[in-house]
């Protein structure tokens, strides 16, 4: 799976119809919303907002898109195909259209908002998503410097640490690594 850390935007006239395609980096529905509505404000006179998501949640993927009064089927549907044919996730793309006078049919919108979609991600800096684990271990002080040491190698990282008796730590690192670790330190 990919992800994106900015924003990018892509702008085309297609038959005299100018259609404006952004995509953000999301982690919640709640941004969605808060995308949709800023666009929707910076661009009050346009036909359509159309819209595509997919976010990595604990329970899941979650995957919406919106046609925005274009025909079922020819606006969102083609911008989320590119979002989940090139597996990525948690990022929002928007196509607006202000319409120019040539209807574009079923086919034509199809390609279109797909194009967009397209052109938008492949301007996009994607990066490998690595699924983190949180874990928890309680440690004698003599083995702390060792640890510290086999978590930095497994590109892990303290995220809380209690010192009394022995030592109560929480890591978090890349879940490939999770067994590794727990087979050094359990």
């Amino acid at each position: 799976m990919l992800f994106l850390t900015e924003s990018y935007n892509y702008e085309e006239i297609i038959k005299k119809s100018r259609f404006i395609s952004v995509v953000f980096p999301i982690t919640s529905e709640k941004e969605v919303l808060a995308h949709i509505r800023a666009l929707q404000i910076e661009h009050p006179h346009a036909n359509h907002i159309v819209f595509a998501y997919r976010i990595k949640t604990p329970a899941g993927l979650v995957y919406r898109f919106f046609d925005a009064g274009e025909p079922t089927g020819t606006a969102g549907k083609p911008i989320f195909q590119h979002i989940e044919g090139k597996h990525i996730i948690n990022a929002l793309v928007v196509v607006i259209r202000y319409f120019g006078g040539v209807k574009l049919g079923a086919g034509g919108l199809t390609r279109a908002y797909g194009q967009m979609a397209r052109k938008v991600l492949d301007l996009s800096v994607l990066h490998p998503y690595i699924e983190m684990a949180e874990v928890h271990f309680t440690l004698d002080y003599e083995k702390f410097q060792a640890f510290e040491y086999a978590l930095k190698k497994l590109k892990g990282h303290m995220v809380e640490q209690t010192f009394a008796g022995q030592i109560a730590v929480t890591v978090s690192l890349p879940e490939e690594y999770k067994l590794t670790l727990e087979g050094q330190f359990n």
